[in-house]
């Protein structure tokens, strides 16, 4: 038990890890497409409870991206998303019950994880220097990068770009740092920040008090909104969540916890994101996942142990408890660039597990998985690295 749960500042630093994709897709999906916060921060801070529980190791809980950024960027309804996470929650549970993912696993190519782990990386590092730059989706949604600050630039140069930059740099020289753990001073510094620039105004917003979860908040989707669901959102979905959020993810935590991450197996973590996608769909939150590039960024801020999954579960269902709706205007006190700090560091330390590949067939199968990512989708990616790899198990092909 000890093993398993440590509270300390590296467990805290870790925790704040996967921050960088956690906050703007679902704060997205709230302002856009009409999600209630106290559903969306219940059910994150219970999935992150319940998996540390169980898996006993650091365990990353993210919005699923295929579904976040459609949502997003065609402004879907509510109820439609809910349906999107509903199908794929009992699609995860049929494959993770029937043994189907062991033998998906078995014909997945090492190559094409990693090719798979490469492009989440470069995508999160583009993500991440996005945020810094004021130009990725989430914020040209508003009239301006960062909606609360008292100003938007110095001279010529976004003011987010000069924070982003700076605590990088601060990031760079913490990283290791266990007295100051850097997520800990990067996360705290953009809060600080955020009240100084202007952010304070927000909290007058705070309506303390003591809140709960209604059932269903959006009603029960029709057949047209799971139809409309299945073919946009749910199936694209899938191979993605398939090759990143279990094969990479299972892969990834191996590597780190060879001895105390053997739970952490591609039936378990379907299972686990199909319970978790079913309560979420009852709540009224948003579809999840357990994303590798979280993982990296958990692991790389100092996350050992299950300890930093209830450290910041707790966090996110007490913001929901105390604060109900109005828990939206503590969070949105983080500034994007902070965030996006995180997630170049989360991409860098995925990216880095290609470090391995030692044959000309095998790297090239994980950078066509990239290339093909970049041109279209990592699902396109994952399924042209699939059949690439296996034609090269032909001798005569030649690279």
């Amino acid at each position: 038990m000890k093993n398993k749960f440590k509270f300390n500042r590296m467990e805290l630093s870790g925790s704040l890890g996967d921050l960088g994709t956690l906050l703007p897709l679902g704060i997205g999906m709230i302002l856009i497409n009409g999600l209630n916060p106290m559903g969306v921060f219940f059910a994150v801070g219970l999935f992150y409870i319940f998996s540390g529980l169980y898996f006993g190791v650091t365990c990353p809980v993210e919005p699923m991206k295929v579904i976040a950024a459609y949502a997003i960027a065609t402004g879907v309804t509510a109820v439609q998303i809910q349906a999107s996470g509903l199908l794929i929650s009992v699609l995860l549970l049929f494959i993770g019950l029937t043994g189907l993912m062991t033998f998906i696993g078995s014909i997945i190519p090492k190559p094409v994880v990693r090719g798979v782990q490469l492009s989440t990386g470069v995508l999160l590092i583009s993500k991440g220097a996005g945020l810094m730059m004021g130009s990725s989706a989430f914020q040209r949604l508003h009239p301006s990068a960062e909606t609360d600050f008292v100003f938007q630039n110095l001279g010529p140069v976004p003011l987010g770009l000069i924070i982003g930059i700076g605590l990088a740099v601060l990031t760079l020289f913490l990283i290791d740092n266990r007295r100051l753990p850097a997520a800990i001073i990067v996360v705290g510094s953009g809060f600080v920040l955020g009240l100084i620039m202007g952010g304070a105004k927000g909290l007058q917003d705070l309506q303390p008090g003591f809140y709960v979860p209604g059932i269903l908040p959006y009603g029960f989707p029709k057949e047209v909104d799971f139809a409309f669901a299945l073919v946009v959102m749910t199936l694209p979905q899938i191979p993605m969540t398939l090759g990143n959020a279990v094969m990479a993810n299972a892969d990834l935590s191996l590597q780190y916890f060879p001895q105390s991450g053997r739970k952490v197996s591609y039936r378990a973590l379907c299972i686990s994101m199909g319970l978790a996608n079913m309560g979420s769909f009852f709540v009224g939150g948003m579809p999840m996942c357990h994303g590798a590039g979280g993982l990296a960024s958990r692991y790389r801020f100092g996350a050992r142990t299950a300890g930093s999954n209830l450290i910041i579960g707790v966090f996110f269902l007490a913001i929901a408890v105390f604060l109900g709706g109005s828990a939206l205007s503590l969070v949105s006190l983080i500034p994007s660039p902070v965030l996006g700090v995180l997630l170049v560091f989360a991409g860098g330390q995925l990216a880095l597990t290609l470090l391995d590949i030692t044959t000309r067939k095998d790297l090239f199968t994980a950078i066509l998985v990239l290339g093909i990512t970049i041109a279209s989708n990592l699902s396109a990616g994952f399924i042209a690295g699939i059949c690439v790899a296996h034609l090269f198990r032909w001798k005569k092909l030649k690279i």
